[in-house]
């Protein structure tokens, strides 16, 4: 090796180590205080004597509510999400009208689809995606033709989960015959 290859290879090592140095200490300078370590005397406690409290994100996929490719229909929140294969891919959610009939918690699979169709209520829906029967009432996501999200009629037993035409375009295009449902409280 000669002596300007040898100064080369020196030069490349003498930056890999600097580089090295300098992301152990920006790893290092976003340590949590919780885990930098026992604390320095003098230094005032008062500040990590409480914990950090996680403001509760809305839009949150609800905790137990399966893993891995779904869709999950929280009832008492009213929302809807959509969640991929991958952890790294953000789950759509939107808002949706629950019916007069819901399915208890728990795990479904879509079982059919159609177009479009008048509902039980004689309301024209489209995007229909069914997943589960309550007291031979059909349960599935659809929206209005007319893009309405208007409340069911209490007196009448409907199963139409309904939401926006976006959100039911989405459902429609993610939750296929087979698709996982999951149903939570």
């Amino acid at each position: 090796m000669s002596r300007s290859s040898s100064g080369f290879v020196a030069g490349l090592t003498a930056l890999a180590v600097a580089t090295v140095g300098f992301l152990a200490y920006q790893a290092s300078a976003n340590v949590p205080d919780q885990l930098s370590g026992p604390k320095k005397p003098g230094a005032s406690a008062s500040a990590s004597a409480t914990p950090k409290e996680k403001k509760k994100d809305a839009h949150a996929v609800p905790a137990k509510s399966g893993a891995g490719q779904r869709v999950v229909y929280a009832l008492d929140a009213k929302r809807v999400w959509l969640v991929g294969k991958s952890a790294a891919e953000k789950p759509r959610s939107f808002e949706v009208m629950p019916s007069t009939v819901s399915p208890p918690a728990g795990t479904y699979q879509v079982t059919s689809r159609s177009g479009k169709i008048t509902g039980s209520d004689g309301v024209d829906i489209e995007h229909v995606v069914r997943f589960a029967n309550v007291d031979q009432v059909a349960i599935g996501f659809s929206s209005a033709v007319d893009g309405t999200m208007a409340s069911p009629d209490p007196n009448l037993k409907t199963g139409g989960v309904r939401m926006t035409p976006e959100g039911g375009d989405a459902m429609w295009t993610f939750a296929t015959v087979g698709s996982t449902v999951v149903v939570v409280p």
